[in-house]
């Protein structure tokens, strides 16, 4: 279904950079749902923040680049941040998070809420004409929620996901180091992507600072 889906999609697209976002998608969508990661899902509570990183932070961003859909903001910034973040801890709250992963139904929704409110996220960023600022602070509070999330999995002194107490010791550590590891991928390398758009969208303030100082000069 992926592969149709991501056909149809490159059918329609005119533009090279939209066709080579799409391309990658598809690459990302084949290691995320069809290589031995998935598989790794089930056992390692790492593996499923990896994968869940992949989905939010490359994923998402390279979709918002291919299927912008129109040419404007269509959400408030401040709204579509506020509704990825509240679904990112929906999705690693326990309780949620282990009736996600027992079921195909509770299973997909989680994916596809993580996707498609990522999605949202980072179109606003992207069609945030003359708002960098804003988008800016936007991606700083995505990160520092992020960091916040990833710490509370590093030094929580037990591990809270019951349904992984027993799934990681095939794999020679315990469910609490499982849960240290998932936290340092969420804390350090999913961070990554925001902080680049970050520092792009700063050196574009930065540039904009002195031809705006120079309208008003004239």
């Amino acid at each position: 279904m992926i592969g149709i889906v991501a056909l149809w999609l490159l059918a329609g697209r005119r533009d090279s950079t939209g066709r080579r976002a799409l391309l990658c998608v598809l690459c990302l969508f084949i290691v995320a749902f069809f290589s031995p990661l998935c598989a790794l899902t089930v056992a390692l509570f790492s593996a499923r923040v990896f994968h869940h990183v992949v989905l939010i932070s490359i994923a998402a961003p390279l979709i918002a680049i291919a299927l912008p859909w129109r040419t404007g903001p269509v959400f408030p910034l401040a709204a579509a941040t506020m509704l990825h973040v509240l679904i990112v801890w929906i999705w690693h709250a326990p309780l949620a998070y282990d009736w996600a992963v027992v079921g195909a139904l509770p299973y997909w929704l989680m994916q596809l809420s993580l996707l498609s409110t990522g999605w949202v996220f980072w179109r606003e960023l992207f069609l945030s004409h003359g708002r960098s600022g804003a988008s800016l602070i936007a991606l700083i509070a995505f990160v520092a929620q992020m960091g916040l999330l990833g710490a509370l999995l590093v030094f929580a002194p037990f591990a809270i996901y019951p349904i992984h107490f027993e799934t990681t010791t095939a794999f020679g550590i315990s469910a609490l180091a499982d849960q240290q590891l998932a936290g340092l991928v969420m804390w350090v390398p999913a961070m990554l992507p925001y902080i680049a758009a970050a520092l792009i969208l700063l050196m574009r303030l930065l540039k904009d600072q002195p031809e705006a100082e120079a309208g008003w000069s004239r």
